[in-house]
């Protein structure tokens, strides 16, 4: 009798960890705190690019201003990148990290 050899199979975490949330790992957009713009200004940015309105706007500027940050969103890689490149063009200090 010949005896087969059977592939070992590799879990995929990245799909484990989808089946577990429901979601795909995802991109977090971050504003930092800095000593340069107004709030004025950091509120009228967010209304700007994420198109929220001022109370929305005003919540994440007070927490940029009082924490020092504010996660702004999460999404795709490719749409994290753009809205830190948005809030760049207004010199907001903004980077986007993972968030699994």
């Amino acid at each position: 009798m010949v005896e087969t050899a059977t592939p070992e199979v590799i879990p995929d975490i990245e799909q484990e960890q989808k089946n577990k949330t429901g979601l795909e790992p995802g991109y977090l957009v971050i504003c930092w705190n800095d000593p340069v713009n107004f709030m004025d200004l950091v509120t009228h940015v967010f209304q700007t690019v994420f198109g929220w309105n001022k109370v929305k706007a005003e919540q994440h500027m007070l927490q940029v201003h009082n924490q020092g940050k504010s996660v702004l969103t999460r999404e795709s890689m490719e749409k994290a990148e753009h809205y830190v490149h948005e809030l760049q063009k207004y010199s907001l200090h903004a980077t986007m990290e993972r968030d699994e």
